[in-house]
């Protein structure tokens, strides 16, 4: 399974999703441009040592990026997703992508993914961090697969 972040704007939290990756054993997709440079020291201070420990990719565009995924499904997780995330039925090669903290992703790229799954929580409030759902979506995924490490 494999994290995807559509245009991330927050180093902070690319670093906080790369240490995911590598605790979890999860790829990362990062798809341009970035709302900060790549070798901006909030990735590398969030991240740690994990840095070293996760396979990244840097995709020039969302094009790109789907051009490399080949057969495996993309799951978009979405405030405006209508099915939980924990009704869904993940496979192990799925994609979960996420897109950028301040406006998710355009419509095309809503359009192109497999599936569209939202996080349930409460009704009074938006979203939650960026970070944090990548590790409720991957925990999950992983859960219904058996992936887990360890």
């Amino acid at each position: 399974m494999r994290i995807a972040l559509f245009e991330p704007e927050i180093a902070g939290n690319v670093g906080a999703v790369l240490r995911l990756g590598a605790c979890m054993g999860a790829a990362i997709d990062l798809i341009e441009p970035m709302g900060f440079e790549w070798d901006d020291r909030r990735v590398r201070r969030t991240a740690m040592d994990y840095i070293d420990h996760v396979e990244i990719a840097r995709h020039a565009g969302f094009d790109a990026f789907k051009a490399t995924i080949g057969s495996s499904r993309l799951i978009l997780l979405t405030t405006k997703g209508s099915q939980s995330a924990y009704d869904f039925r993940f496979l192990p090669d799925d994609i979960l992508l996420f897109g950028k903290e301040s406006a998710g992703v355009p419509a095309a790229v809503a359009d192109a993914c497999d599936a569209r799954l939202r996080i349930p929580m409460r009704p009074q409030v938006r979203s939650m961090n960026l970070a944090t759902s990548a590790a409720l979506a991957l925990g999950e995924g992983l859960r219904q697969t058996a992936a887990l490490p360890g």
